[in-house]
């Protein structure tokens, strides 16, 4: 299992979409507060539809706590500020990724004192910065394929047309 921490992330849609895509991923989310909406916005309920029954959610009061519980775990700090591009590392099971703020990214001496591990996503010169739930997704699902998609279901199942046309 891979596990997402958002560090005070700040808009509801965001944070439920993640929430979702974590649920039906099996990836564990953890949140550090503050948040910038409370748990019962019903926009963060709304995006993250009727998913949060299969979710592992984790509420953090800092970034240093989820260190210092997950202290002989392997973190990943998603930035635009990072030199390594997040398909080029090798993103192991039960690994964190950590995700900053909508607004503001991550604390640059959080990122300073974690170089190796920053990793972020290509985009053309002059874009600042993709939308938080499409971070998320990308670099999670590159983690996830690393794993083999482990304990995740590999083939859909596609429904017989009673109707022949």
């Amino acid at each position: 299992m891979l596990n997402i921490v958002l560090v005070e992330p700040e808009i509801p849609y965001n944070a439920g979409n993640i929430a979702r895509t974590c649920a039906a991923t099996g990836t564990a989310l953890h949140m550090v507060r503050p948040f910038g909406f409370s748990l019962d916005d019903k926009n963060l309920k709304r995006a993250g539809l009727d998913y949060w029954n299969l979710l592992d959610i984790h509420y953090y009061d800092s970034f240093l706590e989820v260190r210092e519980k997950f202290k002989d775990s392997q973190f990943f700090y998603a930035t635009t500020k990072g030199g390594n591009i997040y398909s080029e590392v090798q993103i192991p099971d039960n690994s964190f990724i950590v995700f900053g703020k909508e607004t503001k990214g991550l604390p640059e001496e959080l990122l300073k004192e974690n170089l190796d591990s920053c990793i972020r996503i290509p985009m053309v010169e002059g874009a600042r910065s993709l939308n938080l739930c499409n971070s998320v997704a990308i670099v999670l699902f590159e983690g996830l394929r690393q794993n083999e998609f482990s304990n995740m279901q590999l083939f859909g199942k596609l429904k017989e047309h009673i109707d022949k046309i």
